[in-house]
């Protein structure tokens, strides 16, 4: 995925939530607020 700029509309992408549920960005559009939390993990 690219890298997006300070200002920029954020692209629409589908993630796998913990549940197997496809959760998409479109899916918000609208919404007031969304915050998303990508977690890398510890190797």
């Amino acid at each position: 995925m690219a890298r997006v700029e300070l200002n920029q509309k954020a692209p629409v992408f589908e993630v796998e939530d913990y549940l197997g549920n496809t959760i998409s960005l479109k899916s918000y559009l609208g919404s007031f607020l969304v915050l998303l939390v990508f977690n890398r993990g510890f190797i």
